[in-house]
């Protein structure tokens, strides 16, 4: 018999490498605040299960072979000894297909690293002209006009879509998440931003469309007639039950249903009927007062507190600057935030669409699963520590085609339907989840769960709550409380949420939650199953994607490799990456995972990592990339030939700034720390072969 060797007495002392400025500008700092949801939803190791596992899933309609029985084989039973791996366990083999590249070893290089034999090219960067007419990037002469016409600030999702007949054409869409001005503008001040900055702000974040073409050195900008911009105040449309309700009007748009701009803008999804799907993350960050503000009454007190939003000055002062951003003018304006906006990237000059029947949250982004018959099902996570994971099933049928009317019709899909949240149970026996991270006796952290409904919309923004004493609209407006009254399961910030094309499998990214299992927060449970979480997990989940049950276990309990705490699907840990604080995810033709990171707590830069998820191979894990200093890896997309990735905030550093860089990456030199967006290809072959 043969053991899968461990260290039992290597623990994790680091911290997320997130720095405070980071958490500043990005989420408002929320990680140093009580997480906002104080609600009493049990953790699920208080819930006496009537059922079976076997027998709940069954009554789902779904049938699932023992959950876990894929990776039965625990990295550890005990503290006191590894648990031993079954003779008839098949021998891994040397490389599943689409992973034969070299590990790329952890480090803090200022460079993009990539395996040997790979090449690399930089796509595009912050203030790239896209448009024509826009200047070249000078961050001593910056302006609102001329960023309107360049690429944004912060990459973060990116999608890759190929252009109908025309060979190595693509439309690259980008969201801009954020903007940090200590990184963006020479002498910044931010005790007094100027109004041309904030102009450059409200322009720098958003998305972009730039067609790119193929070329022997990589992906390269065209001045195409796809490309555009969306902003800070481009107008959009709101859709479904919130909208032209008296909680999103303002005296800007009394109807309550044209809004000006997105941001925040985190990940997202491409559909199968070709449009962009953007997740509106950390909008609470744009909201503020001046100091000594009157306070809300109790009622919106309570709403804007379960969204982190306070009436005090934020970072970036845009309250100074515009009404719309104060609370004490405007206070139904971050109503209008926190939607999942649909982009149709094939027409310029179409109005992007915010849809409120998928709830308002902080979306880390959303992606589409098409059942067999046609049902489209969206799936959502709300990134905060001890919020949920959600999903939306349309009432109406995918319409295949690329012509008008599909698109028309398509366009409508996520506009009625049914929203879930998603309440997560398991056998495993309490005593067993001691916050240590150590296996059950199982083998394997596992469970299964439903998918609690919260609203179904339907046509022209009618719509039912399915929540006792919560209004649809207020469903549809305030979906956290609305959450918290159905009992969710409170998880460790659910980022990206993706179902495997090959599987149909439902991936899940829980980055890390410091808080489980501190006083006063919820304790452990199997699927969070960590006190003072730094690295945080994959959940894998068995989905009845048009129905409510749902099987679950998870993947990989992620960190050093070393330590007693991790878990790699039961593959030998002394063959995998050390892999920290996963972020977005992605699939490879081989169905493989690719899970890019945000903190890396392993005191290495982040990266981008691939995960086989079938036969004996199944856990083993592989670092493709590492980002530069400071850097977080977003947005990854996965071809047979060619991978590319949005390298986001280099040279973030509390110590340093524009004027004092820690990273001059991509130009080197004297030059300007610049997010952008990176190609690899190999040099003869395809990715991972």
């Amino acid at each position: 018999m043969a053991l899968i060797p461990l260290n039992l007495f290597v623990s994790h002392d680091g911290k997320s490498r997130r720095q405070h400025l980071t958490c500043l500008y990005k989420c408002g700092d929320a990680c140093s605040k009580p997480a906002p949801n104080r609600s009493d939803n049990e953790y699920f190791g208080d819930v006496v299960k009537a059922v079976s596992r076997r027998s709940m899933l069954q009554a789902g309609g779904i049938a699932v072979l023992a959950v876990g029985a894929g990776s039965a084989l625990a990295a550890c039973g005990t503290d006191e000894s590894p648990a031993a791996v079954p003779s008839s366990t098949p021998a891994p083999d040397a490389a599943p297909p689409g992973m034969n590249f070299a590990s790329v070893a952890p480090n803090s290089d200022d460079a993009v690293v990539i395996p040997d034999g790979y090449q690399q090219s930089v796509v595009i960067s912050w203030g790239d002209p896209i448009l024509d007419g826009a200047p070249r990037f000078d961050v001593n002469n910056q302006s609102g006009a001329a960023q309107r016409g360049q690429f944004g600030f912060n990459n973060d999702f990116a999608g890759l879509l190929p252009i109908p007949g025309q060979h190595n054409r693509f439309l690259l869409v980008t969201n801009f998440e954020y903007v940090d001005p200590i990184f963006m503008f020479p002498g910044y001040d931010k005790d007094a931003p100027t109004r041309e900055q904030f102009e450059v702000e409200i322009a720098a974040v958003g998305m972009g469309v730039v067609e790119v073409e193929r070329t022997p050195q990589g992906l390269k900008p065209v001045l195409g007639r796809y490309n555009r911009r969306i902003t800070a105040d481009t107008p959009m449309t709101l859709s479904g039950p919130a909208a032209g309700t008296d909680f999103v009007k303002t005296a800007a748009d009394p109807t309550g249903r044209t809004i000006a701009g997105t941001f925040a803008n985190c990940a997202g999804g491409v559909t199968p009927w070709g449009t962009v799907l953007s997740g509106e993350e950390n909008f609470q960050d744009y909201f503020g007062a001046a100091e000594g503000a009157p306070a809300p009454n109790p009622v919106a007190a309570d709403r804007l507190d379960r969204y982190g939003i306070s009436a005090e000055p934020t970072a970036l002062r845009w309250e100074t600057f515009d009404p719309r951003f104060d609370l004490t003018q405007t206070p139904n304006e971050p109503n209008r935030f926190g939607y999942v906006v649909e982009l149709n990237p094939w027409e310029p000059n179409s109005t992007p669409v915010k849809h409120s029947a998928m709830g308002r949250l902080k979306h880390e982004g959303a992606n589409i699963h098409v059942t067999d018959d046609g049902t489209v099902v969206a799936y959502t996570g709300d990134d905060e520590r001890f919020d949920y994971m959600y999903k939306f099933v349309s009432s109406k049928k995918m319409r295949p085609g690329a012509d008008a009317a599909a698109m028309a019709h398509n366009m409508t899909l996520l506009d009625e339907g049914t929203l879930y949240v998603a309440k997560l149970t398991s056998d495993i026996p309490a005593g067993e989840i001691d916050g240590s991270g150590r296996l059950p006796s199982t083998g394997s952290f596992a469970g299964t769960g439903t998918w609690l409904p919260l609203l179904r919309s339907g046509p022209g923004g009618q719509a039912e709550s399915l929540v006792d004493g919560i209004s649809a609209q207020e469903v549809a407006v305030y979906t956290r409380m609305a959450a918290d009254k159905a009992g969710a399961t409170k998880m460790d910030r659910p980022e990206d949420v993706e179902a495997n094309p090959r599987t149909g499998k439902v991936y899940v990214a829980l980055t890390n939650n410091d808080e489980r299992g501190a006083a006063g927060e919820a304790a452990p449970d199997a699927a969070n199953p960590r006190n003072d979480n730094k690295s945080g997990q994959i959940l894998e989940i068995t989905d009845d994607h048009a129905g409510t049950a749902f099987g679950w276990e998870l993947l990989l309990v992620c960190g050093d490799p070393a330590a007693a705490d991790t878990y790699f699907a039961g593959f030998d840990k002394t063959k995998v990456s050390p892999i920290s604080c996963p972020d977005n995810l992605a699939f490879d033709s081989h169905g493989n995972l690719w899970i890019s990171t945000d903190g890396n707590a392993l005191e290495s830069n982040d990266g981008l990592f691939a995960v086989a998820l079938e036969g004996p191979n199944r856990g083993e894990t592989k670092q493709f990339l590492t980002v530069p200093l400071g850097a977080e890896t977003c947005g990854p997309v996965v071809t047979d030939d060619l991978v590319t990735v949005c390298v986001q905030h280099p040279g973030e550093h509390d110590d340093n700034s524009i004027d004092n860089p820690l990273s001059r990456w991509p130009e080197g030199g004297n030059g300007t720390a610049r997010p952008s967006v990176v190609a690899v290809w190999k040099s003869t072959g395809n990715i991972g072969t």
